[in-house]
């Protein structure tokens, strides 16, 4: 007799499980139609920030009028202690929308000169901040009837256009990963142990670690199916930037394939712990719903309270948003989000060992 073929059993179970999958109403919604309904109302809402980040040059002169009336404006954001070289790198990404610099005029007037560096990459946060400065320029030259403060000198670098898309597309994206692992997989163990499948297949020579990688294949494949659609939508219909092209598209998909593996783990636990079908979306609510809300997926963490940002940062989704956003809009390679990769690493070990630890098989 021939000795019996796990690597059939186990494709097998993949096929039978990715039928499943795609016939479930709740795995298309939250892989697909969720991520999906956020792309498009953010897509055809456009780009609108509330908040202008700028960097103050190295070498400006920090005691003046205009950095203190600066200061006090809310819509403004600065950074001063920042280094040249990461400047001119975040202007070109429009990670700052402009670059101040003041200089102290030797021939007393006007008393300052305010070298105003704007960037194409932000051209509408640019815009705000061109009339904030002309406005508080006019304001502070007119306290005395003549102008006495500042001349206002600026210039524009080129830059890529950094759309609301280039930033929601990858949040929604590990959205729909993070609802796929931790959801699919708690239903699916439950059920199958639920309704003693699993204990049918201990009756033929199946092994467990088949059902599990037959399951996982199953899923991730289904995940990566969802997530190039999503990519695909997002370049074609909305200019999401794939700055390299296919190669960033092959990368984001590595990413998604590990961040799903990770999720798959939290879906494991879940299962094990829950008692009933109907404890299974609270278990899972509790593990998504902070990451859904915290992991920058609808705003960048930089703008939740400083005791907050912690607490982001220690979640594995802010780590695949952000290697994500990195890939796609400024075309760095796998080695350069090492640092993310590492830490999702990390928390897939540990919660795969908490895993083997509630998962249950019957």
């Amino acid at each position: 007799m021939s000795s019996y073929n796990h690597t059939k059993a186990t494709l097998a179970l993949a096929k039978a499980s990715f039928r499943s999958i795609t016939r479930s109403p709740s795995a298309v919604v939250f892989t697909l139609a969720f991520p999906l309904i956020f792309i498009l109302v953010f897509g055809f809402l456009g780009s609108g920030g509330t908040k202008i980040d700028v960097a103050i040059a190295p070498d400006s002169d920090l005691q003046n009028p205009i950095i203190t009336a600066l200061e006090k404006m809310e819509v403004v954001r600065l950074t001063k202690n920042d280094n040249m070289a990461n400047i001119n790198k975040n202007l070109e990404k429009g990670n700052y929308d402009a670059l101040i610099s003041i200089e102290k005029n030797p021939k007393g007037l006007p008393a300052y000169f305010t070298n105003v560096k704007y960037t194409s990459a932000s051209l509408d946060k640019g815009n705000i901040l061109k009339s904030v400065l002309n406005e508080l320029s006019y304001k502070l030259n007119t306290v005395n009837q003549q102008p006495t403060v500042t001349e206002i000198r600026a210039s524009t670098i080129d830059g890529r256009m950094y759309r609301t898309i280039d930033f929601i597309l990858p949040g929604q994206l590990g959205f729909s990963l993070l609802s796929t692992g931790v959801f699919g997989t708690a239903f699916i163990f439950f059920s199958l142990r639920q309704n003693l499948v699993i204990k049918r297949f201990f009756a033929t020579p199946v092994r467990r670690s088949s059902i599990v990688l037959g399951e996982g294949i199953a899923r991730i494949g289904f995940a990566l199916l969802g997530a190039l659609f999503i990519i695909l939508v997002g370049h074609f219909f909305f200019h999401f930037t794939l700055i390299n092209g296919v190669i960033t598209v092959l990368n984001m998909l590595i990413l998604a394939t590990l961040g799903v593996i990770v999720f798959m783990g939290f879906g494991f636990v879940v299962s094990g712990l829950a008692k009933s079908e109907s404890t299974i979306p609270p278990i899972s609510n509790i593990i998504t719903l902070p990451q859904f809300l915290l992991s920058g997926t609808f705003f960048s963490i930089n703008a939740f309270p400083g005791w907050l940002q912690p607490i982001s940062r220690a979640l594995p989704l802010t780590y695949l948003n952000d290697a994500m956003r990195k890939v796609a809009f400024e075309g760095a390679g796998l080695w350069e989000v090492k640092q993310q990769i590492f830490i999702m690493i990390l928390w897939g070990i540990g919660i795969y060992a908490v895993a083997v630890k509630t998962f249950k098989w019957e």
